[in-house]
């Protein structure tokens, strides 16, 4: 088993794309940053994503320790994930993306005029 420290690279900034640079993953993060959410509730909100992809991102995230899954013994199956106290600690990090995307469109919009 190799360990985890060892394999993350040395550069800060790729540790932190490593770990949340996909676009799926930032959508993710995204609509859970408010609170809980079910799979479909995640699948709707993002648009797009397929199934395959949105399963593969929650499970990488789930084992960064990024995304808590919580399943209930029900019928049918429940399963709601949340971001754990790691992930919300990623809140600054995208509410500064939704700050320089809000002024960067702003911009774009006033170039059209």
């Amino acid at each position: 088993m190799t360990d985890a420290k060892s394999s993350l690279p040395a550069c800060p900034v790729e540790t932190t794309l490593t770990l949340i640079g996909d676009k799926w993953k930032v959508l993710i993060l995204r609509d859970l940053l408010p609170g809980t959410r079910r799979f479909g509730e995640l699948r709707k909100s993002i648009g797009s994503v397929s199934q395959k992809v949105l399963t593969a991102q929650l499970r990488s995230m789930e084992e960064s320790g990024l995304v808590h899954r919580q399943v209930y013994a029900e019928v049918p199956p429940r399963v709601e994930y949340s971001l754990t106290a790691l992930g919300q600690s990623l809140r600054p990090i995208l509410d500064a993306m939704s700050a320089w995307g809000r002024a960067y469109q702003q911009e774009q919009a006033g170039k059209g005029q």
